[in-house]
């Protein structure tokens, strides 16, 4: 069975995004791109929210053409060009979009039929009320939660309106010197 791990960014007091979506507060370095590209590589499906599904169509698919692409931007991109896409929507249409499923209802079965399909595992990156739909009804089964040298005092909380207990257990952590430390959790 292929697994569901959700990638999410945080500041140190729990949120993923400034009160009008900002995320400029965020670290990033060459060493976490070099870290996620391994993570990307045990993937062939990315999971998103319509929101950061429409961000990410917007920049991935010719990001890596660009003069000035950088190494990530180069290999992400054609990652991105070459995975599967599902984006959980009640008001895509999936007509026309390349490489991508809609899912607007029944989450919990269609994402359990995804997981049970033959393939490397399932990334969601950011996507919170997607990722909050889905921690409401068990589907994730790792967590990394990248957490930020920062406290943004207000913004858009990490886990909001979560129903019910999800235990977990510690897997790992990684530091990285933009000052990021990546906490690595399990469903137990």
């Amino acid at each position: 069975m292929r697994n569901l791990i959700f990638f999410m960014h945080t500041s140190l007091d729990g949120f993923v995004a400034g009160l009008n979506g900002e995320i400029n507060w965020i670290n990033l370095d060459e060493a976490m791109f070099d870290f996620v590209a391994t993570m990307t590589d045990q993937a062939d499906t990315a999971l998103y929210g319509r929101v950061t599904y429409e961000i990410m169509q917007s920049y991935w698919p010719k990001a890596g053409e660009k003069p000035n692409a950088s190494k990530h931007d180069k290999e992400h991109s054609n990652w991105y060009n070459r995975v599967s896409k599902v984006v959980l929507s009640k008001t895509l249409q999936e007509n026309g979009l390349h490489n991508t499923r809609v899912i607007g209802d029944q989450l919990s079965d269609n994402i359990n039929k995804l997981k049970q399909q033959d393939g490397k595992n399932i990334i969601i990156f950011g996507s919170p009320g997607a990722s909050q739909s889905l921690l409401n009804q068990g589907l994730i089964d790792e967590f990394w939660l990248f957490v930020n040298p920062i406290i943004l005092g207000q913004g858009m909380p990490l886990f909001k309106n979560i129903t019910g207990t999800t235990k977990l257990k510690f897997a790992g952590s990684k530091t990285f010197g933009c000052g990021v430390i990546a906490l690595h959790y399990e469903k137990s």
